[in-house]
């Protein structure tokens, strides 16, 4: 294996000085909501992970697309590391998202369009990694992967746009809020500090762990190769 880059060895200990100043200003610094008191904080983390996992379905999307033009493996590798990344931050987010909602809606779960949208967008890129394992040859799921992540990509903006289209108890961070929202507030400047460091903070941490991904898929590549090259 390569030795790590230095740039991704000062992303590695930026990506943990940014974390660590996130969480400070989303639980010391930022001031509690006057309504939903501290559970509010974790709105700062839950809106973070919301902005990664989102983007990088639409990078994975972009570079499935790139790959079906140049065939270049490279850009399978991309796209497998921006779905794997944001998978996780997404959960993360939806996982967030219920401990907000006990006490804003009385309830850890509902079909509200906006919750309805994430979940689905979360189980596509879950199977996503099902049914690439269920292809062997590796040019025949590239191209399964490319295909899919551009389909499945079109669920990451109707899941954004989601409550700025329909009556929906969600609230919107930016924007009007809907006539049923519940549990939204207007961010004071320290919140707003906060709340854009976060997002921030989570670009920087999801860039670092894509490069690392990226990493580990070229040495899974080599050994996958060498694997056809024993069989043969």
């Amino acid at each position: 294996m390569q030795p790590k880059p230095f740039i991704l060895k000062v992303l590695d200990i930026v990506s943990i000085i940014v974390l660590a100043v996130a969480a400070y200003l989303a639980l010391v610094f930022a001031p509690t909501e006057a309504v939903m008191g501290q559970v509010q904080r974790v709105f700062y983390f839950h809106i973070g992970t919301a902005w990664v996992g989102l983007l990088g379905f639409v990078i994975a999307a972009v570079a499935g697309v790139t790959y079906l033009i140049t065939k270049n493996a490279r850009w399978d590798r991309f796209e497998v590391a921006a779905v794997e990344v944001s998978t996780v931050f997404f959960f993360i987010t939806i996982v967030l998202g219920s401990i907000w909602a006990r006490p804003a809606w009385n309830t850890w779960w509902t079909w509200d369009p906006r919750l309805t949208t994430a979940a689905i967008t979360e189980l596509i890129y879950i199977a996503y990694f099902m049914l690439r394992q269920g292809i062997e040859d590796p040019e025949k799921r590239a191209r399964f992967g490319a295909v899919y992540t551009l389909l499945g990509g079109i669920s990451a903006p109707i899941t954004f746009m989601v409550i700025r289209l329909f009556r929906t108890i969600h609230p919107v961070v930016i924007g009007s809020q809907s006539a049923a929202a519940q549990g939204g507030f207007s961010m004071t400047s320290d919140m707003k500090v906060a709340f854009f460091f976060s997002l921030f903070a989570f670009t920087v941490i999801f860039i670092d762990l894509m490069w690392h991904r990226i990493r580990l898929g070229s040495l899974e590549d080599k050994v996958e190769q060498l694997k056809l090259k024993v069989s043969m």
